[in-house]
């Protein structure tokens, strides 16, 4: 009888154990090399030590435009790829963002570069180029030459031109002083100053 029972009870015991849930095994994620913007055939990223653009064709890249070497260390963000038309002419617009931090015991300086590109693909040249750079600042500054008394001031400081793609595909460069307007010459392949132009 005895037998019988510890028979029954190993049985019990490793039935329950192998009908326990199988823990499920979620699968690891994996670096993608997908483009950090894409649009049409064309997608940005960074490939063999190059900031770029890749023109494919049937889902294979046939050529490249170089925007800049970099290093490892490079990590655009706000990246966007988009293509218009101006005087007939297909262009692209890529635009990104570069962030630094440069820090100091006294001083930290938070860099926002925003840049912006455009493209005439059938002739891979760029056709205009702008950048805005927007550096605030943290600073600890002494209020007597013993350096007893201090206090931390703040400011902005900001360098280049606000960059805006008109609905007539003409480009506005605007900062505090000073405004341009430039227009496409289809025959030129660039961007010509508007004032110029009448």
């Amino acid at each position: 009888m005895k037998k019988i029972f510890l028979v029954a009870l190993v049985v019990l015991f490793s039935s329950s154990i192998y009908s326990q849930k199988k823990k499920v095994v979620k699968p690891v994620a994996t670096k993608t090399t997908a483009g950090l913007a894409k649009v049409d055939n064309l997608v940005a990223e960074i490939k063999s030590g190059n900031f770029q653009i890749t023109i494919n064709e049937n889902g294979k890249p046939k050529d490249a435009i170089i925007i800049k070497s970099v290093d490892a260390k490079f990590a655009p963000t706000d990246c966007k790829l988009t293509s218009f038309t101006a005087n007939g002419a297909k262009l692209y617009l890529l635009v990104w963002s570069e962030k630094t931090t440069t820090k100091t015991d006294l001083k930290t300086e938070n860099i926002v570069t925003i840049n912006s590109q455009v493209y005439d693909l059938a002739t891979k040249t760029q056709v205009f180029s702008n950048f805005q750079t927007t550096n605030n600042i943290t600073e600890k500054v002494f209020l007597d030459k013993l350096k007893n008394a201090s206090e931390t001031q703040e400011r902005i400081r900001r360098e280049g031109f606000e960059f805006i793609l008109n609905a007539d595909s003409s480009i506005t460069q605007k900062n505090k002083t000073q405004e341009n307007k430039w227009i496409y010459d289809a025959k030129e392949v660039k961007y010509n100053d508007a004032k110029k132009k009448k």
